[in-house]
């Protein structure tokens, strides 16, 4: 699927790692995805106005200090087996029924994507709850839930002998069959992709790299990370190590249309993605 004009500057930008481009390189990259230079002017001036992009003195473009919490996350995508520790069949517990009732729809709609960001399930209305596998443990979700704009009063804990029918019902909270179809699928798509690859024009890489690169670090990064033996971890591990060999694939397609527009960031647009539902925690 294309992507839209704003996921397309996001997505562009939080490759630079702290570098910039120049509005000719943003209307060209659109260029190939077929958005109008309007609409990518257009969609770049909203982004500035909401802080998620900045312009500098010499009128280029970078990541804006609103977006930084999401971009963080979404560039770990090559260091999830850091992210995560042994599991000792402990939970981490979100408890919103508090501040639900005072809450915005907007505020809601931003926790409850926080909350799927993080890889919660619903145990029960307004008890959320993941395995508490997670490097930093409850410090580290809280952190996490604040930096991604979630309210102050939401109760993070760990919960721990759950009774058995429960425990039961908290790990079939995820579509495991659906996760690992997912990894296979994409792992194959890699692999035709890379042959495909070494085919086709410039052009045609530059898009084809960006679309399935992107796609693949954006179900990475919204992966639960659920541990063994709720998930076959290798199967995600797997992925991980094709989506590090066709980033590189990805650097090689973009590389001269990136210097073209004296752009030398140490990422390309293969290597990290923003994508749409994430960048919807910034609103």
């Amino acid at each position: 699927m294309a992507p839209t004009a704003k996921s397309l500057i996001l997505d562009l930008l939080s490759t630079l790692a702290g570098g910039t481009m120049p509005v000719s390189a943003l209307v060209r990259a659109g260029e190939l995805f077929g958005i109008a230079e309007n609409s990518l002017r257009v969609a770049l001036a909203r982004l500035v106005a909401a802080g998620q992009v900045e312009r500098d003195e010499r009128g280029r473009y970078r990541m804006g200090r609103q977006a930084a919490p999401i971009d963080r996350r979404v560039t770990s995508w090559r260091r999830l087996a850091e992210r995560i520790r042994p599991w000792a069949d402990r939970w981490v517990g979100v408890h919103t029924a508090g501040v639900s009732t005072r809450a915005s729809d907007r505020q809601a709609q931003r926790r409850e994507r926080a909350l799927r960001f993080l890889g919660f399930g619903e145990l029960s209305p307004g008890l959320s709850v993941r395995p508490d596998n997670l490097k930093g443990g409850i410090p580290g979700i809280r952190a996490e839930l604040e930096s991604l704009g979630v309210e102050a009063g939401v109760l993070v804990f760990e919960i721990d002998a759950l009774d058995a029918a429960t425990d039961a019902r908290a790990r079939s909270l995820w579509d495991v069959s659906g996760l690992c179809a997912g990894y296979r699928a994409s792992l194959a798509d890699i692999e035709a992709s890379e042959r495909h690859l070494q085919l086709v024009t410039e052009a045609e890489c530059m898009v084809e790299s960006f679309l399935l690169g992107g796609r693949v670090i954006r179900q990475l990064v919204l992966d639960p990370l659920l541990p063994d033996p709720i998930v076959p971890v290798g199967e995600r591990v797997a992925l991980v190590a094709a989506m590090r060999r066709y980033d590189r694939l990805g650097r090689a397609c973009w590389a001269t249309f990136l210097e073209g527009h004296g752009v030398l960031g140490s990422r390309t647009p293969a290597d990290t993605r923003i994508g749409d539902d994430a960048s919807r925690l910034l609103n």
